[in-house]
């Protein structure tokens, strides 16, 4: 009788090797992609790009922030980057760590060439902080970014420092001492963190100005997930463009979300023509 166990054992070698393979591919063209933009444009590109939405480990979210990892990548590579040269930063984030993306924002700031940031999607809290560093701002037309106010606690359980300081505003006498020594660290929070900002905006703007935006985006006038669209940035006086390159989406499409379990939104993932034109409807005359 013919032995077909080879057949079983090929294919779980096969499941094996098969994701290997595709991450390796997936890799390659990454690479590619990022040589032939920095290529066209004469720049350095760097893409942070964060996925979040559906990951998870044993029934435990996993999700992405801006953490110390990401700004020791950063400064890397923009220490290998000469001078002069431009730098093009990819951010797709919900935020993270104020240290880390202080440390790339200020690090961005300081490099010789000019910056930009695209946004395609979003840049909230942290990733708001580092696309004020740029030079310039390109977004989608429905691209947000984010208040910057800091928040105190973990990700699990955070809280604004703005609302702390509001909440501590009311006369209780019978507070604990553990609140009040929050009260104080949102204090230092927001002073320090809208003076990041204000810094950061100094070199395009004048210091009424800056002084102006880093107290809207930083002092908890919104919620901390409020969506800043292009309008509403360029009404508070941050310049934004809209011409954002058809590769720095095809970049994204190259860092697609872990697929976990079937996705809520399918589509067919062509462009489409003009809609063709449909003779005129019949009206049924009335008897």
């Amino acid at each position: 009788m013919f032995d077909i166990s080879w057949l079983f054992w090929l294919f779980i070698l096969g499941q094996f090797f098969i994701p290997l393979y595709q991450k390796q591919m997936l890799e390659l063209r990454r690479n590619r992609k990022f040589t032939d933009l920095e290529h066209k444009r004469g720049t350095r590109f760097i893409s942070m790009i964060h996925r979040q939405e559906t990951m998870s480990f044993l029934g435990f979210p996993i999700a992405r922030y801006i953490d110390i990892e990401d700004s020791e990548q950063v400064l890397r590579a923009i220490r290998l980057t000469p001078p002069d040269l431009g730098i093009d930063l990819l951010l797709h984030t919900p935020g993270g760590l104020v240290l880390a993306a202080e440390q790339i924002a200020f690090a961005l700031k300081r490099h010789k060439g000019k910056v930009t940031v695209f946004v395609p999607h979003y840049a909230m809290s942290g990733g708001a902080l580092v696309a004020l560093s740029a030079d310039e701002i390109v977004m989608d037309a429905n691209a947000v970014l984010g208040p910057v106010d800091p928040q105190l606690g973990t990700p699990q359980a955070s809280f604004s420092a703005a609302s702390i300081m509001k909440a501590l505003a009311q006369p209780n006498p019978n507070r604990e001492d553990q609140t009040l020594i929050l009260g104080d660290l949102a204090e230092k929070a927001l002073r320090q963190v809208k003076a990041t900002v204000k810094m950061l905006l100094l070199e395009h703007h004048s210091e009424p100005d800056a002084e102006r935006i880093a107290t809207k985006l930083a002092t908890g006038e919104w919620t901390h997930d409020y969506a800043l669209g292009v309008e509403e940035l360029r009404t508070l006086g941050i310049d934004v463009r809209e011409d954002m390159p058809r590769e720095i989406y095809d970049v994204m499409d190259l860092f697609p979300q872990a697929t976990q379990r079937r996705p809520g939104v399918e589509f067919i993932p062509v462009p489409y023509g003009p809609a063709p034109q449909l003779p005129p409807k019949t009206v049924r005359p009335e008897r």
